[in-house]
């Protein structure tokens, strides 16, 4: 009977006040998401990397959500699929659904994306959500790696980004309002051995974000950094290795990643909760980017070993 009495009384002087601001949190936040996902009607958001992958899946839950998406990549034949597979999805009926529209686009050719995002801006009146998604992997060790390689990751994972977010952010500027999304990485908060290229790609966009974010918060632009761990899409077959030939491997760590469509409903997610940043990742993941920058030298001891045991299995 004393125990009893004992665990009643941790549940009343501990449970109910931890629980009480729990559950307040848990309604204001469903109501704030609620009420969010009604904002997203009719907005116009752009998608970069639409054509597969994360990408598509990205395409797939604001098209549900009732945005007039903006399907941007360079495979044109792709992106036509994705806007059919979009046409042809059953969403729910109070949601009104818009045509997509596809922007066959090489972000590289940075000389064209201000032409190519007033046109945009001349059809829709206002990009209110830009999605930056598009990217490439790599593969390789950091000192064979030829520099020509570091440049095209770098070129895609973070010029190319920032690029097409700076021929947007005029327009939003003008408007008072917008929200720059750039899908980064684990990887762009903690680096780990044979992926130094793409580590260096994600931890510039991080940094490009954080000081971004800061310099438009008086305009009510918010800038919103996703950092996943490893998505099941074809990325790490598509990857670029040291010498700049294709990966063309499924590394297991890809194959037993995240689903895209689970990923892609974390991102909307944090778009409609207004996040600066999220980490979708084990918790496992999480831990080790806590210990990375409370207790480095731990973290610096742990990737001796993971890479040390990466080289011994090549």
């Amino acid at each position: 009977m004393k125990e009893w009495t004992f665990i009643w009384r941790l549940l009343t002087v501990y449970g109910i006040p931890l629980t009480f601001p729990w559950m307040i949190y848990y309604v204001f936040d469903f109501i704030r998401r609620k009420t969010g996902k009604i904002s997203l009607k009719g907005k116009v958001v752009m998608i970069t990397g639409a054509s597969s992958g994360l990408g598509e899946a990205l395409a797939h839950v604001f098209y549900a959500s009732g945005c007039k998406v903006i399907l941007v990549a360079r495979r044109h034949e792709e992106l036509q699929r994705v806007k059919n597979s979009l046409i042809q999805t059953t969403v729910n009926k109070t949601v009104e659904t818009y045509s997509p529209t596809i922007l066959s686009l090489d972000l590289t050719k940075f000389d064209i994306l201000t032409e190519e995002v007033d046109k945009i801006l001349a059809s829709f009146g206002q990009i209110d959500i830009l999605v930056n998604n598009a990217g490439i992997s790599y593969r390789g060790k950091a000192a064979k790696t030829k520099i020509d390689v570091d440049m095209q990751v770098m070129m895609i994972n973070y010029f190319a980004q920032i690029a097409l977010a700076k021929a947007v952010i005029p327009s939003m500027i003008k408007q008072q309002f917008g929200h720059i999304v750039c899908i980064s990485s684990v990887q762009g908060k903690i680096a780990i051995p044979y992926r130094s290229a793409y580590a260096a790609s994600k931890h510039a966009l991080q940094a490009w974000c954080d000081s971004t974010r800061a310099e438009l918060n008086n305009y009510n632009i918010k800038v919103s950094v996703v950092s996943p761990g490893y998505i099941k899409t074809s990325l790490s077959l598509n990857a670029v290795t040291e010498a700049g030939e294709c990966h063309g491997k499924m590394d297991k760590s890809t194959e037993d990643g995240y689903s895209p469509k689970y990923v892609a409903d974390e991102i909307l997610t944090a778009v409609l909760r207004q996040e600066r940043e999220i980490i979708i990742a084990p918790t496992l993941i999480k831990f080790v980017c806590l210990i990375r920058y409370l207790i480095p030298s731990v973290y610096f001891k742990i990737m001796n070993i993971r890479a040390k045991k990466l080289n011994d299995e090549k």
